[in-house]
């Protein structure tokens, strides 16, 4: 079934097969002034990452918008349990810190938590991201411009700024466990243009991830996993939205890029050999 899906999501297969229709544009709001929004991340192994972007959401707090910042988690992950606890002590104006365990067998499959965050969610617009990602500067309020009125399905930033494939030992990778507020040095990171609204960057509107949910209808991706999944839904949500997105300027979107996944727990020298390959194919 995964080849299959995989397969249709490339439009060989109308998608309306699966989901019909979504909510016309006279049944989607046309949001103005200060909005509400819904960042939703996921975390397993990555603490040294979701730092970093916590941190940007405490140093660079929006101005224009209320901001829910979702993290999906699992109770077995003590690094991200202490993370979160040493965060939600942290004050943010305009930021409430939203934190849901689940058994890791869900969060391995990353579609799950975001289904679950669609079909709940009371925001205007929903931002699905990985937790590589900051949103620092003027962000998330240029964003709240760029989305005044706007119907669109989903959307997302044009540019987002980039590392190189860092190995696991880097700075910016490390951490003293203490988890305290930490910033990046900008220098090390360069433009990169975006064609479309990857997994990180997808934006949706509030109305469709509410009666869509994140690839709902799709009962394969909303199955539990022993081990983490390859992020293959992507593709998938945005072939139900019949869009690859609508590219928006915003700026302060930077992400960290790593060799090391901490989705990789088996054999060391299959570890290797995967860290091999993203090196070749970046």
């Amino acid at each position: 079934m995964g080849l299959y899906l995989r397969i249709a999501a490339t439009g060989v297969i109308p998608a309306r097969w699966y989901l019909p229709s979504l909510p016309s544009l006279d049944h989607r709001a046309a949001a103005t002034g200060d909005l509400k929004i819904e960042i939703v991340s996921h975390c397993w192994n990555y603490s040294h990452l979701l730092v970093r972007q916590l941190s940007s959401l405490v140093l660079f707090p929006p101005t224009r918008a209320a901001v829910t910042m979702t993290v999906f988690y699992s109770e077995e992950d003590e690094a991200t349990v202490r993370l979160l606890e040493t965060f939600g002590t942290k004050e943010a104006p305009g930021v409430t810190w939203n934190w849901s365990a689940l058994p890791k067998e869900q969060l391995f499959r990353r579609s799950i938590g975001r289904n679950k965050a669609a079909l709940l969610t009371d925001a205007d617009w929903v931002w699905f991201t990985d937790c590589d990602l900051m949103f620092r500067d003027d962000c998330l309020d240029v964003l709240v411009e760029q989305l005044q009125g706007r119907r669109d399905a989903l959307v997302y930033p044009r540019q987002e700024r980039v590392t190189a494939l860092l190995p696991s030992e880097d700075p910016i990778l490390t951490n003293d466990g203490e988890f305290r507020l930490s910033d990046i040095d900008t220098d090390r990171f360069e433009i990169s243009e975006r064609g479309r609204a990857t997994g990180p960057l997808q934006i949706v509107h509030g109305d469709i991830a509410r009666a869509c949910g994140y690839c709902d209808c799709l009962a394969y991706y909303q199955k539990p996993a022993a081990s983490y999944c390859k992020c293959y839904e992507d593709r998938a949500f945005r072939w139900l939205l019949r869009s690859d997105g609508v590219p928006l300027d915003v700026p302060g979107v930077y992400r960290i890029r790593h060799v090391g996944k901490g989705r990789y727990a088996g054999h060391p020298l299959s570890n290797k050999i995967r860290s091999m390959i993203r090196r070749m194919t970046s």
